[in-house]
C-alpha cells in the first residue's frame, strides 16, 4: 500500500451506522445512518444512506447506490451498479424557486424481500416491493411490484418466467 494513503480514509462510516457481526466492508464506501445485518458483504464504491436497513447474509456488489428509505431483507443479492430511487418526481427547486430541502419532499420507500436477487445495472424505482425469491434480470428498470418467485427483466421490467 502507498505509505501516503491513510487506510482510515478509504472507508467513510458515520458513527450512527449499526453494523452486525462479521460484516465485510470493502474500501471506498460511504455509509451513514443505516443498519447492516450480520455476515453481510458490502463491495467497493457502495453508498448506503440514512434510514436504510440491510438484512443478514446479504451481498451488495460494487458501485451500488442504496438511497434513504430502502429496506433489504435477509439473504438478498444486489449486483454491481444497481441504483435505487426514492422520489418519483424529483426536482432541484421548490415552488418558490429555492433549492429543495428535506422539508420539500417525502421519501417513497422500497422493500426487497428475503432471498431476492437483483441483477447488475438495474434501476429500482421508489414505492415498489420485490417479492421473496424474485429475480430481477441485469439492466432491468423495476417500475412496479415484483411478485415472489418470479423472474422479471427489461425496461420496464416484465415477467419472463414464473
Amino acid at each position: 500500500m502507498n505509505p501516503k494513503i491513510n487506510p482510515n480514509n478509504l472507508k467513510k462510516i458515520a458513527p450512527d451506522v449499526k453494523l452486525g457481526k462479521n460484516v465485510k466492508i470493502a474500501n471506498f464506501i460511504n455509509l451513514y445512518g443505516c443498519e447492516i445485518g450480520d455476515n453481510t458483504k458490502i463491495g467497493t464504491f457502495v453508498e448506503i444512506q440514512k434510514n436504510c436497513k440491510i438484512g443478514k447474509n446479504c451481498k451488495i456488489q460494487s458501485h451500488t447506490f442504496i438511497c434513504e428509505g430502502v429496506t433489504v431483507e435477509d439473504n438478498v443479492f444486489v449486483g454491481h451498479g444497481v441504483v435505487f430511487i426514492n422520489d418519483k418526481y424529483p426536482r432541484a427547486t421548490n415552488e418558490k424557486g429555492r433549492l429543495q430541502t428535506e422539508d420539500d419532499w417525502k421519501v417513497e420507500p422500497t422493500l426487497v424481500k428475503k432471498d431476492a436477487s437483483i441483477g447488475s445495472g438495474s434501476t429500482i424505482l421508489s414505492d415498489v416491493t420485490i417479492g421473496e425469491k424474485a429475480i430481477v434480470g441485469a439492466g432491468s428498470v423495476v417500475t412496479r411490484d415484483v411478485p415472489s418467485n418470479i423472474i422479471v427483466a427489461g425496461n420496464p421490467a416484465r415477467i419472463i418466467k414464473k
